[in-house]
Order: C-alpha cells, then sequence, then structure tokens
C-alpha cells in the first residue's frame, strides 16, 4: 500500500465532487502532474475532462450510474469502503471487493445557504439544496484522516499542492488532522444552517418564528487572549464565517501590542456609535461606556471636544473616529492622552509614521460599510448572553428616532439647535449603560451617566461630570434611554440650565412629568423607542 511511514501517505488517487468549482481545474492539472488518479462526478468530470485531464467517472467506476436525478451518486460501498479503508488493516476486504484505497476527497456542497437568502426560494427548491451524498464523503474521509485528506476550502487548494509537491506527493499527518477539523466544522455549519432554516418555517416554507426551535451558530478563533475581564479569566476572540464589512471582526491592527478581551468589547462599541453619525465624529470609550462624544469640523476637533467633555476617564481609553486619521490629529492624541486603541476607516501614511512613535499603541482600521456623510445603522445580527444554564438571544437594537417619527408634547417647542442636540444626545444615549442620562450641548456631550440603579442618580453623576469638566450646563439638553417615573429628575434637570429633554415616554406619570417640564419652560421629545443597555 502506498504508505512511506507513520507520519505521512502518499495521495495515489483522488475524489473530486464539488459543487462550487472555483480553482478546482488548476488543483487538479497539480494533482495530475504528480500521477494521482483521479476520480470525478457529473459536472465535475465534464469540466475536467474539457480541460485535458484523464478522468475515471464515478459511475463508470461503481457501476452504476447516477440515479433520482443525481440524488444518488456517491452512496456506493466502492467510493465509501475506498475512503473508510484502515491500510493497516482492511486490505484483504479492498481486494475480495475490487475495491481501490481513495487517498484524497476534495468536495463542497450544494449552496444552500445562497438558496435560502433568495427570497424568492420555494420550500421545494431549498429541500433540493440538502446536499446528502457531499456531507457523507466528507465526513468519511475526515473520519479516516489516519490514511485520507479531505480538503473542502477552495482557499487551501495551494497549500495542499504545494505540500504534496515538495514532499513526494505525501501529506502528513498534521496537515490530515488540521484538514479534518476542518471539514468536520464545515459540515456541522452546513447542517446548522438547514436545521436554523426549517425549525422557523411551516411546512410551505412560510417563515413562521423569528427564532427557530433550535438554534446553531458557529464561529471561527480568530485569537486567544491573554485573559478575559479579569486576569484570572481564559479568553478567546471568535468572529463569523464572514463578518460584514465596517464590523470590528472585519478590522485589521496596523500596530500595537495584542488587544485584550476589554479592549475588543470596547473598541466594539466605540464603532458602532461613531459610525451613526454623518459629520466628522469622535466617540473615547472607556469601560463599555461613551465618556467623551462630539462632532466636529475635522476628526482633529471632533476629538478635542470629545476629550475635552471628561478628560479624567478618557485617560486609557478607546478612540473611534468615523474620518481618516491624519497626522495633525494624530499629534494631538499622543501629545494630550493615553490611548489603548484608535479606530478609524483610514490612516495617512504620516498619521501612520506619528503613530510608531508609540508602539504599544494599538491602531485598527476598519473597512467602510457605509459612505462618510451617510449615517450607518449596525449591520441585523442577533446578540447573544449566556445565562446559568441557558443563552438569551435577540435581535441587536436598530432602533432609531427621527424628525417624522418625534412627538413633542410640552408647550414650548425645542429650538432648532436644541432639536438637533436632542437627536445627537439620543444617539449617544443608545450605548450608554442603563439607567443612561447624557447631557449634551452644540454636538458635544457635556455629562454622561451610565449604569445606576437610580435615574435619578445617573442625571446627578452626569452633572458630576460636567462640572469636573468645568463644562456649563446652562442651555444644554437631555437625554434619558427609559421613562421617567418621576417629575424629579426633570426638577433637578431645570435647576442645572437643561432647556430641552428627549424620552421614550410611556409612563404612568407622563402627563405629571409633562407638566412638570412645562412649568419649567423646559420643551420635551418623546420618541417611543426606549434604549435599554445591560
Amino acid at each position: 500500500m502506498p504508505i512511506d511511514d507513520g507520519d505521512k501517505v502518499a495521495v495515489r488517487r483522488a475524489l473530486i465532487s464539488v459543487s462550487d468549482k472555483t480553482g478546482i481545474v488548476g488543483f487538479c492539472q497539480r494533482l495530475a502532474a504528480l500521477d494521482v488518479a483521479l476520480l470525478a462526478t457529473g459536472s465535475t468530470a465534464r469540466l475536467l475532462q474539457t480541460h485535458g485531464l484523464s478522468i475515471r467517472e464515478v459511475a463508470e467506476y461503481t457501476g452504476q450510474p447516477e440515479i433520482l436525478g443525481g440524488r444518488v451518486k456517491t452512496l456506493h460501498p466502492r467510493i465509501h469502503g475506498g475512503i473508510l479503508a484502515r491500510r493497516d488493516r482492511d486490505r484483504d476486504v479492498l481486494q475480495e471487493q475490487d475495491i481501490l484505497p481513495i487517498d484524497l476527497v476534495v468536495g463542497n456542497l450544494y449552496p444552500f445557504e445562497k438558496i435560502i437568502a433568495d427570497p424568492d426560494s420555494q420550500l421545494e427548491q431549498v429541500v433540493e439544496n440538502i446536499d446528502i451524498g457531499g456531507p457523507a464523503l466528507l465526513r468519511a474521509a475526515a473520519k479516516n484522516h489516519a490514511w485520507v485528506a479531505a480538503v473542502v476550502e477552495p482557499g487551501d487548494y495551494e497549500l495542499v499542492a504545494g505540500e504534496l509537491e515538495a514532499n513526494g506527493a505525501c501529506l502528513s499527518r498534521a496537515r490530515r488532522f488540521q484538514l479534518a477539523c476542518k471539514a468536520f466544522a464545515h459540515t456541522a455549519n452546513y447542517d446548522a444552517n438547514i436545521a436554523n432554516y426549517l425549525g422557523a418555517v411551516d411546512d410551505r416554507g412560510v417563515q413562521n418564528a423569528d427564532f427557530p426551535r433550535t438554534w446553531t451558530a458557529q464561529f471561527h478563533r480568530q485569537a486567544i487572549l491573554r485573559y478575559g475581564e479579569n486576569p484570572h479569566q481564559k479568553a478567546a476572540f471568535y468572529r463569523e464565517p464572514m463578518p460584514a464589512k465596517g464590523t470590528l471582526a472585519a478590522t485589521r491592527q496596523l500596530q500595537g501590542k495584542a488587544l485584550s478581551y476589554n479592549n475588543i468589547a470596547d473598541s466594539d462599541a466605540g464603532l458602532e456609535c461613531v459610525l451613526q453619525f454623518t459629520e466628522p465624529a469622535c466617540v473615547i470609550v472607556k469601560h463599555a461606556n461613551p465618556c467623551g462624544v462630539a462632532l466636529g469640523d475635522s476628526a482633529r476637533t471632533a476629538w478635542q471636544r470629545a476629550y475635552a467633555a471628561d478628560p479624567v476617564s478618557a485617560f486609557g481609553g478607546i478612540i473611534a473616529f468615523n474620518r481618516p486619521l491624519d497626522a495633525d490629529t494624530a499629534t494631538a492624541i499622543l501629545d494630550q492622552q493615553f490611548a489603548e486603541v484608535i479606530l478609524c476607516p483610514e490612516a495617512s501614511p504620516e498619521a501612520l509614521t506619528v503613530c510608531a512613535s508609540k508602539p504599544a499603541l494599538r491602531l485598527l482600521r476598519y473597512g467602510r460599510r457605509c459612505p462618510p456623510d451617510t449615517p450607518c445603522a449596525p449591520p441585523a445580527r442577533l446578540n447573544l448572553k449566556r445565562v446559568s444554564g441557558g443563552l438569551l438571544v435577540q435581535d441587536n437594537d436598530r432602533g432609531t428616532a427621527s424628525e417624522q417619527t418625534l412627538r413633542q408634547v410640552t408647550t414650548r417647542a425645542p429650538e432648532e439647535t436644541e432639536r438637533q442636540d436632542l437627536l445627537f444626545a439620543w444617539q449617544v444615549v443608545k450605548f450608554v449603560k442603563s439607567n443612561a442620562v447624557v447631557y449634551c450641548r452644540s454636538g458635544q456631550t457635556v455629562g454622561i451617566g451610565a449604569g445606576q440603579m437610580s435615574r435619578i442618580y445617573s442625571a446627578r453623576i452626569a452633572a458630576i461630570k460636567a462640572r469636573d469638566a468645568d463644562l456649563s450646563l446652562s442651555g444644554a439638553v437631555m437625554a434619558s434611554d427609559a421613562f421617567f417615573p418621576f417629575r424629579d429628575s426633570v426638577d433637578q434637570a431645570a435647576e442645572m440650565g437643561i432647556r430641552a429633554i428627549i424620552q421614550p415616554g410611556g409612563s404612568r406619570r407622563d402627563q405629571e412629568i409633562i407638566n412638570a417640564a412645562n412649568g419649567h419652560g423646559i420643551s420635551m421629545l418623546f420618541t417611543g423607542v426606549r434604549h435599554f443597555l445591560h
């Protein structure tokens, strides 16, 4: 048998059956140049034959033509026996049954995800794109990785061909094991997509549930982290198989130390917050909360105003921009404050040079998912939160308030500048932990209170922040992530000089709250949307 030693196994025969034919011709040409015999199914065989490759069709080898419109073609003992045979103990069976050993299986599956992504797909079409033979081939090869290699990703063709060419048509045990892990992960994800889809539709294919009866997701490990939230906790960072452009998982680190667990969590909060704004904006995050958010006529002025909102908390913070980082801004930041991470859509060569003077600084570049002058809602996704013995799943908070949905409930209408600040404050409060209160003026936060058990204490903390930063609240606006249960917060706001308030409304005491605002000459807008963040 073609075995070199306990580590390397020679590849003498390969089975090719692919739905996605990207790169398969070139890969098979390299296999043929190594004298690897090629078996292939229907359309794959015809494609390879048109490029001059010598192919033996599976149907001819098994003596069993494809049946049921191609539903059955590789489910045959001569195929699975050749893949699953243990070369050190099953030789006699192979000889008795006239089965040839198969050393390499190259396969990928029907495009199920693509089909279900099409809103016009019918259940019958979806079911026809549930692959049966493909997963069986891959799982068989992966199970028998002691002797057989399973290649499922076209991106691995170069790696596999290169190793074969460098090692006398042999693949190492380590490579076969790595490929087996990928194959099992691939088929597991495939089955999960099928179960998730069918678990949320009825027998006619009509969606009848927002969440499937059984929900399975797959994420790929991107990094082992030094530790979690605390040094005694282990942690890793996983990402979706295809993270959307402009998300944290799709960022590229340009320089700096490895990201920590808290760096990643805080960077995500800053990125999602800053991408809401159409004007140049800067968000500084500390311990999962924005501590300073501001607009400006440039990245530098936006950062200066965000930093001025709470310079004490900004120390060691995460800085996120929605405009490219230039050298002038980078210099100003490094001269003024210590930052853990800077996120930007792009960085000029000069800015990179400036940042290089602080080699520990983590600089992340994210690709835009929206034009710079367009508000960028976060992509729809499911948010996960573990609880003891279970999992909470919800879609992410994409709720917004606009000029069309706001409801003025007080006698005094907000002035135009106040109205703009109210909308700005409402965008910020969405990213502050509940109970959340945000004071803003002229496109700058001037006080943020987060995570308190009582809303009035959040308001007091926000006022303390403003005082400590030497920022006046006179003429500022106030945003609350949920309704006011009592008028005390409104009375307190009036004492501090707040001129306008934005809040969801919906309390049993709404009229009492409105009366309090009217009594103080404060304008108030209801959004009808709550933004709890825990």
